[in-house]
């Protein structure tokens, strides 16, 4: 174990690591300190010179995220000092940068916009017409827009690619004024990580080809979340928006920062899930593909498990909330049934990848081979309840408690999606996470507890 020691930060007396970095105290601490360039998954780059402190003993103010902490340091991250030499370099940033706040995306989440409040508001030398110009809505590929004018060259982004995907389609070109993000000749960007850059970036200089110009940022009400895409169990944030005469709307996922599981970031095809998550819902109770009333399904399902039972089978999807499978075993053991959740169906090897792509597409695995679930193909059965289980199947009877339409004989039921309920899933590595209710419909649609409560009763 590293050796721990005492430093002084703004005469307060913290313990630390020695010889760890300055910035990582004063981030984990909560200590006000501006930086760009300095990622904690990407480590320190120190080219924005933004997050200068003065230390005892030192002649000039310092980096943070290059000063290694040691016995006996004293720091003073404020002082008339040390933030007009945070405004003097926050000038030589804003030098070029475009006024585009009204119509930029980051706008609202912008650490530029946040630094100018606390150490800005200089009076510009150099007049709009005078910025050097760069060029507008590029498209980078991988649904990234790039706009080399409100760059700070931070690197976040090139370093992304270099250090964690490790396709080096992204680098910086040029000097001096002239310097710009860009791809490599002849190459876009292309890899399944790759709107993590979007994040990674502290101004608007790339921002996401799906959520330009749908939402601003402060309307955004957020919920912590799992991404469903697979068995690692990214740890999300849902942010969504009812607007004025309309429905609870998803707008995008952001990855949630969990060391234990995804650390900082999420692959794109998780990311842009929320879509399929909303489009073709089942809204309404069908039977052969006919509208009919909820009351009279509900009277339809307890006719047909009463003629049926000790005939069922019960498929439960192992995307379900270890609450709702407890329930519904519950439920199986009250009628006899037999229940199985297939598990072929979900197994995708091209999706594996050794970041935090899963072959098992399904997000709560571990739960079904916990509770000892069977995950072969069911046998013949007289009666088949389909818990959102992706897969057909076939029966003298169905009835099916689906999420979205898909062509479907006997009687199916519209459920609440996950993000319309809240609950725990266990993943790959045996963690387990709590995702919160995140949309509330107009019309809410019930819950599989809920419908099982409406059966029972």
């Amino acid at each position: 174990m590293s050796e721990m020691i005492d430093i002084i930060v703004d005469s307060q007396t913290y313990k630390v690591e020695n010889g760890s970095l300055l910035i990582d105290l004063l981030i984990r601490e909560k200590i006000k300190v501006p930086y760009f360039c300095y990622h904690e998954s990407l480590g320190a780059d120190g080219n924005c010179r933004m997050c200068m402190v003065e230390i005892e003993g030192q002649k000039r103010p310092q980096i943070a995220c290059d000063t290694l902490v040691k016995p006996g340091m004293e720091i003073r991250s404020t002082g008339a000092n040390i933030e007009k030499v945070r405004t003097n370099i926050l000038e030589l940033e804003l030098i070029n940068h475009p006024v585009d706040c009204p119509i930029c995306d980051q706008a609202g989440e912008c650490s530029l916009q946040d630094f100018y409040m606390d150490y800005g508001l200089h009076n510009t030398k150099v007049t709009i017409a005078q910025k050097v110009k760069h060029n507008k809505h590029i498209d980078l590929g991988s649904n990234v827009m790039l706009d080399q004018e409100r760059c700070v060259l931070c690197a976040r982004c090139t370093r992304f690619t270099d250090q964690i995907t490790h396709t080096h389609e992204l680098g910086i070109i040029g000097r001096g004024d002239e310097a710009r993000v860009s791809t490599m000749p002849g190459r876009k960007l292309d890899n399944p990580y790759a709107m993590n850059v979007v994040d990674l970036c502290p101004v608007g200089a790339l921002t996401s080809k799906d959520f330009r110009f749908t939402q601003r940022v402060w309307f955004l009400k957020t919920a912590n979340s799992v991404c469903h895409g697979c068995a690692k169990g990214c740890n999300i944030y849902i942010d969504h928006n009812i607007m004025k005469y309309k429905d609870d709307v998803i707008y995008r996922f952001r990855p949630r920062r969990n060391d234990a599981v995804n650390g900082f970031f999420m692959c794109d095809e998780g990311r842009l899930s929320y879509k399929e998550l909303q489009e073709n819902r089942l809204i309404s109770p069908l039977l052969n593909g006919e509208e009919i009333d909820e009351k009279e399904a509900i009277v339809k399902a307890k006719n047909l498990i009463e003629k049926c039972k000790n005939e069922i089978t019960i498929i439960i999807d192992a995307n379900l909330y270890t609450e709702e499978i407890e329930a519904i075993l519950a439920f199986a053991k009250e009628l006899g049934a037999r229940v199985c959740s297939p598990k072929e169906i979900y197994m995708d090897e091209s999706f594996q990848d050794d970041l935090l792509r899963c072959a098992n597409r399904a997000a709560n695995a571990q739960t079904i081979e916990r509770l000892g679930i069977d995950t072969n193909e069911p046998n013949p059965s007289n009666l088949i309840i389909n818990f959102n289980h992706p897969q057909d199947f076939k029966a003298t009877s169905l009835i099916s408690f689906l999420t979205h339409n898909r062509p479907c004989s006997g009687l199916s039921l519209p459920i609440a999606a996950y993000s319309e309920n809240e609950g725990t899933l266990t993943n790959i590595d045996g963690i387990t996470q709590k995702c919160e209710k995140a949309v509330y419909k107009n019309k809410p649609i019930p819950t599989i507890l809920e419908y099982l409560q409406k059966v029972r009763a």
